[in-house]
């Protein structure tokens, strides 16, 4: 047996092993399984090349999450009706700044589904290269059709607990689904009335009282910034693609938003019921008619075909049977399975890039990446939601606002440098696509495993 294969052979027992043990403590919980064997195929056989990591057990201590909240959240609906629901945080990683991350208010809302986010964001905030911990957290309970009352009660009554574990300096929690600029009001509020201090405990606020410019188009504005990146290094770009997109809430209208600046045609929208595919492309006036159907009027994406002839929407389907150049996956977990890959291939799809976590299956990834489509994961390509809360961070530590121009200019920088860290970490694949999946995953654990390294053991 050659040393290659003896290598092979032995990172592909540790990674078994080091699966199995995952698995074995943390049952039925998929998502987070998934997101750690994702990260393990690519960084275990690196820590084979740099045993240093091993011996400190840099990758067993970054599975486990440092801390986990787990609390009620008791609240009263508009008739008087007393409710129960679960609200967590998960404090993942603080080796490189405070915990940051999101909380989503959705029904899917569970543990396994937090730490599989918390745990992403792990990487993804370390390839901002800003000073990032990770976390996540949130609630099942389900904002929609809920009055502005009730969801101020119940955004009081969890932050009543939340409060005692967050900080400018500790936790500094954002918006996700089901968590808006509303939500973040309510949250804030409370938190500033419970703890009689102003301080940015919380990014996505309101650019009236300490938000910042470019948050909510943020993670949109900077898939495509990425992608951008992409495709001008492999001798490409932007200007003309045909692109899809899946989603039609924030991720998915500022990448439809940017992309249109950039000169690509979008060709499709989507929600739970369906599609909308416009052969004329999805234009500026069209987006405005869709952000306003789903963002004040809280309608279905149908009502795009209503309003205009020549768009037409597919029931019960996902995007990807659209022929196009390019894929952005923005709406949620898995969404992109190994048939959608196949179809992607099929219609001559150049590139695949995350807007949402991790909406491209194991199965689905290993297919693009083999037959030779590019293949951007959501730690790097949608890293500029966090990216921007990060600058957002720095604005209120300065007390000061900066200019939108300015803000969006950061942003396209850090795009780029994200960019330069995967190609750094990411080699060409035999089809001559940069392996990017590999490039963010090492990227992003080597700047937080020195750390860990160099902090000692905690």
């Amino acid at each position: 047996m050659s040393a290659a294969n003896s290598q092979d052979t032995l990172s592909n027992k540790k990674l078994h092993s080091f699966l199995s043990w995952v698995e074995e403590k943390n049952p039925g919980e998929i998502e987070f399984i998934q997101a750690v064997r994702e990260l393990s195929e690519v960084v275990i056989p690196y820590i084979q090349e740099n045993p240093r990591y091993e011996k400190m057990k840099i990758l067993d201590r970054m599975v486990e999450p440092e801390r986990i909240i787990i609390f009620r959240v008791p609240w009263m609906d508009d008739k008087g009706n007393y409710h129960v629901n679960r609200g967590y945080r998960v404090q993942m990683n603080s080796a490189l700044g405070p915990y940051k991350g999101g909380l989503r208010f959705h029904p899917s809302v569970n543990l396994s589904i937090l730490k599989f986010l918390a745990f992403e964001q792990t990487f993804k905030n370390s390839l901002t290269t800003l000073p990032l911990g990770s976390g996540k957290g949130g609630s099942d309970f389900d904002p929609k059709a809920k009055s502005d009352a009730e969801v101020m009660r119940f955004c009081q009554s969890f932050m009543t607990e939340l409060s005692r574990h967050i900080g400018s300096s500790s936790d500094v929690p954002a918006g996700d689904i089901g968590v808006g600029t509303r939500e973040i009001g309510y949250m804030f509020g409370h938190y500033r009335r419970l703890i009689n201090r102003f301080e940015g405990v919380f990014t996505g606020k309101s650019l009236k009282w300490g938000g910042s410019y470019i948050r909510p188009e943020a993670t949109g504005y900077g898939c495509v910034y990425f992608s951008d990146e992409v495709l001008s290094h492999h001798q490409n770009g932007l200007a003309g693609k045909e692109a899809i997109i899946s989603g039609s809430g924030n991720v998915a209208q500022y990448t439809a938003e940017k992309l249109i600046e950039l000169k690509a045609k979008v060709l499709t929208l989507s929600d739970s019921q369906g599609y909308i595919y416009d052969p004329d492309g999805i234009d500026t006036e069209k987006l405005s008619f869709v952000k306003d159907l789903k963002n004040l009027r809280r309608g279905r994406i149908r009502e795009d075909a209503e309003k205009y002839p020549r768009s037409q929407f597919v029931a019960g389907r996902r995007p990807w049977e659209v022929p196009c150049d390019l894929a952005y996956p923005s709406a949620t977990q898995n969404e992109l399975n190994l048939e959608d890959a196949k179809e992607l291939l099929k219609n001559k799809c150049l590139g695949v890039f995350e807007g949402a976590n991790m909406p491209v299956t194991l199965e689905a990834t290993s297919y693009l990446q083999e037959h030779g489509v590019i293949f951007a994961p959501g730690k790097a390509s949608n890293a500029g939601g966090v990216a921007t809360s990060g600058l957002e961070m720095s604005q209120n530590s300065q007390r000061l606002s900066w200019k939108r121009e300015e803000v969006d200019k950061y942003l396209r920088s850090i795009m780029i440098n994200i960019h330069k860290e995967c190609v750094l970490y990411g080699p060409r694949t035999h089809k001559g696509v940069v392996n990017y999946l590999r490039g963010a995953n090492i990227a992003g654990f080597v700047k937080v495993a020195e750390a860990m390294l160099e902090q000692g053991l905690t």
